[in-house]
């Protein structure tokens, strides 16, 4: 896999909406670790290590609207992009009951390390995107597993969070609901993280934005990320056109 940590798809695509996917890749750079966290095949392959389907699903999804996407290329165990830089979950140590082994000890120059190679390059890349767009909307891509260790399960199809701006998230959420499906408000987890990506490139720069979870066990493979994209696509021109943003 290329050194550069981050792809952008459609560029110059004309569409409004920036899609993004900050949990897009299982991958672990050659440089942390000799490319090994320590875990199984099995544990890099789970959700704590990637969101399962996100990236079929942002690259169907950006291609439906006509608008670009980016997407990370590195493991969320070995930096999170959806963290603000002090957030302590930034490097997960344990992630649902599961020791990350090569993070256990990783110091703050380990930590620095990934934050220049990783981190920020996909955020400044991320930034220049919506920079270069005209009133670009931002639709965050991610999944969730349908059932943490020991809880119980989750029930949502879809869940829309939210932070402060709720101007798309609240149609959204009415018009997914319309469909007949079980959508969750700031479900399965709480919208907002301070200085999360969402929180960098939206609600600092007054851009509308959604950040959409789907169930990983409806995205698992090509079908069902290519069936949601175009679920998704029309309610979200439909629902842009609307508010008048």
């Amino acid at each position: 896999m290329t050194d550069i940590p981050y792809q952008i798809e459609g560029a110059d695509r004309p569409g409004r909406w920036l899609i993004s996917c900050d949990h897009a890749s299982n991958f672990v750079p050659p440089w942390v670790n000799n490319g090994d966290l320590g875990l199984p095949d099995a544990d890099m392959e789970r959700h704590i290590a990637y969101d399962i389907g996100a990236a079929g699903v942002t690259r169907a999804l950006a291609t439906a609207l006509d608008s670009p996407a980016i997407l990370s290329r590195f493991s969320r165990l070995v930096i999170d992009p959806n963290r603000g830089e002090d957030d302590p979950t930034v490097l997960m140590k344990l992630y649902d009951g599961t020791i990350i082994p090569g993070n256990r000890h990783a110091d703050d120059a380990a930590k620095e390390a990934r934050m220049q190679r990783l981190y920020r390059p996909y955020h400044t890349a991320y930034g220049n995107l919506a920079r270069r767009m005209h009133a670009p909307v931002i639709c965050a891509v991610h999944s969730f597993t349908p059932r943490l260790r020991g809880r119980h399960p989750r029930p949502w199809e879809v869940g829309v969070l939210y932070a402060g701006d709720t101007r798309l998230a609240v149609p959204l959420m009415a018009a997914l609901r319309a469909q007949g499906w079980c959508v969750g408000d700031n479900e399965p987890y709480a919208g907002h993280l301070p200085g999360d990506a969402v929180d960098r490139h939206a609600l600092q720069h007054g851009r509308p934005n959604v950040l959409l979870e789907l169930r990983q066990d409806l995205i698992a493979d090509t079908a069902g990320q290519t069936l949601w994209a175009q679920r998704l696509a029309p309610i979200l021109t439909d629902v842009l056109a609307q508010s008048g943003l």
